[in-house]
């Protein structure tokens, strides 16, 4: 196992282990890796693992911050109102049931995905503007986004 392999392991059952999502923790060891990088381009690391480490971890702690800061949006409250004045009672009760399945399914994403995605579906908020409120980069905001809208698909598949 390479010596980066290694570290960028380390870093994330860092991470792991105060309570991170497996998605958000790649996450956060890509972008402690990144600045990282970042970081040596004009000042010299002695250990290379310790800054990535204690990095992640910071990330991972001003994530559990923003996250207490932000409310969550409840998916269901925001599609609430939607039924058709002409459906049938069979129809809206579908409806209800598609609903309330995909409403298990966002619940089911990991917290900072889930955050991100209603952020950009419900709020209607750039990449951007989301990037700056979670401290992301503007690629790993589209890269969530694109994740959990897969996992919305593969989990209404058939509904």
């Amino acid at each position: 196992m390479s010596a980066l392999t290694e570290m960028l392991r380390k870093a994330r059952a860092a991470v792991l282990r105060r309570g991170v999502a497996r998605d958000d923790a790649d996450d956060l060891v890509q972008e402690a890796f990144l600045r990282l990088e970042g970081y040596e381009r004009e000042h010299e690391v002695r250990s290379r693992e310790a800054f990535l480490v204690s990095t992640a971890v910071n990330l991972s702690i001003d994530q559990g911050r923003r996250a207490a800061r932000i409310p969550a949006t409840s998916f269901a409250d925001a599609l609430a109102a939607l039924p058709s004045p002409d459906a049938t009672p069979d129809e809206v009760l579908a409806g209800r049931q598609r609903l309330a399945h995909l409403r298990e399914g966002v619940e089911r994403l990991p917290q900072g995905t889930r955050r991100i995605l209603l952020a950009r579906r419900i709020d209607n908020l750039s990449f951007k503007a989301i990037a700056e409120r979670e401290g992301l980069t503007v690629s790993a905001v589209e890269k969530r986004v694109a994740r959990a809208t897969l996992m919305l698909m593969q989990w209404m598949d058939g509904w």
